[in-house]
């Protein structure tokens, strides 16, 4: 029997999702029904994806009895009222990243998914692409040896981008692509929390334009990371082990090829049937599937990107901001 998704948002990164969704096997997958705060949006939308229902609101879409799992696309800074409203409706959720805008913030949703024993992931999807998948095989395999060194680099120029600038829309560097590259140095170190960090950047708008990031942890291994909206960077990450290196040479936060020690191995994505809005969106297609195998399951968390992995993402988000000076008016409340 198919999984229903009910898709919450009519904006770009909701196409690519359904667009990712259409890579998978019908039976498997099914979008039911979506839902925009204009009901003509929604009703647009629909007719583009094939979607047998378009709602004028949320609320609509939340008491909607034919659907397994909402998928939330809307921007960040909504993600907490949103996720509540479903959330409160017995609705499983794969949310946006990132969860929410700080740690007290993830603690509500948090809490409320339990409460209500629901389903709920953050949509990290780099963590489910093959690449990803093969990278933490290799690591628990000793592939590298220890690692010592982990560097990622994220840098778009985006400064035309409201949603990338604008304070009240949760803009800056570190929410909107610089936790694709601390994800990926808290994935290759196994959820640890590590011993301190050290964070600087340039702030702009009020919030961070560029970020440069150390992180230790135990044993004196390092992390390192530089997102950046004001300027294009290589965008690769590195593992550095005390027998060899893994190399994610482009698209560190969508990766479809891996080098390993020298030698390159290709992963590449299914193509979609319509234009997408963002690089290697296809590969959304992995997070998709494994929200229907917890679900088969009766799992209310993946282990891939599970709850204590939120939790961490957003205390370190939280460090970072406060060491360069950045504050939302959530974090005042």
């Amino acid at each position: 029997m198919a999984t229903r998704w009910g898709i919450c948002s009519a904006g770009k990164v909701s196409h690519d999702f359904n667009v990712a969704l259409k890579t998978l096997p019908p039976e498997d997958h099914q979008v039911v029904a979506v839902a925009a705060r204009k009901l003509e949006d929604a009703q647009e939308f629909a007719k583009k994806h094939s979607i047998p229902q378009a709602y004028g609101s949320y609320e609509e879409l939340a008491t909607d009895p034919n659907i397994d799992v909402v998928y939330i696309g809307v921007i960040h800074s909504y993600h907490l009222s949103t996720c509540l409203l479903f959330m409160n409706s017995k609705k499983n959720v794969l949310c946006e990243k990132p969860l929410a805008m700080n740690t007290k913030e993830v603690k509500e949703i948090l809490a409320s998914a339990k409460k209500n024993n629901v389903f709920l992931m953050e949509a990290v999807w780099s963590r489910f692409f093959p690449a990803s998948v093969e990278i933490r095989q290799l690591l628990a395999q000793g592939e590298v040896g220890e690692v010592k060194v982990v560097r990622s680099e994220f840098g778009l120029p985006s400064k035309h981008t409201l949603r990338a600038t604008e304070k009240e829309l949760g803009g800056g560097a570190l929410l909107r692509i610089g936790i694709y590259c601390l994800q990926f140095i808290i994935m290759v170190f196994n959820g640890e929390k590590p011993e301190c960090i050290q964070a600087t950047g340039c702030l702009e708008t009020g919030v961070d334009e560029t970020l440069v990031v150390t992180l230790k942890f135990s044993k004196n291994r390092m992390g390192v990371f530089i997102c950046s909206l004001g300027a294009q960077l290589p965008n690769d990450a590195v593992i550095v082990g005390t027998k060899g290196t893994i190399k994610i040479p482009t698209s560190m936060w969508c990766p479809t090829a891996l080098i390993v020690n020298g030698k390159e191995t290709q992963y590449p994505l299914p193509e979609p049937y319509l234009p997408l809005y963002f690089i290697n969106s296809t590969g959304m297609r992995y997070e998709a599937e494994e929200v229907r195998q917890c679900l088969l399951k009766g799992l209310k968390e993946s282990a891939v990107m599970s709850h204590a992995d939120s939790l961490l993402l957003a205390e370190l988000k939280d460090e970072i901001r406060r060491q360069v000076g950045v504050v939302y008016s959530q974090d005042c409340q």
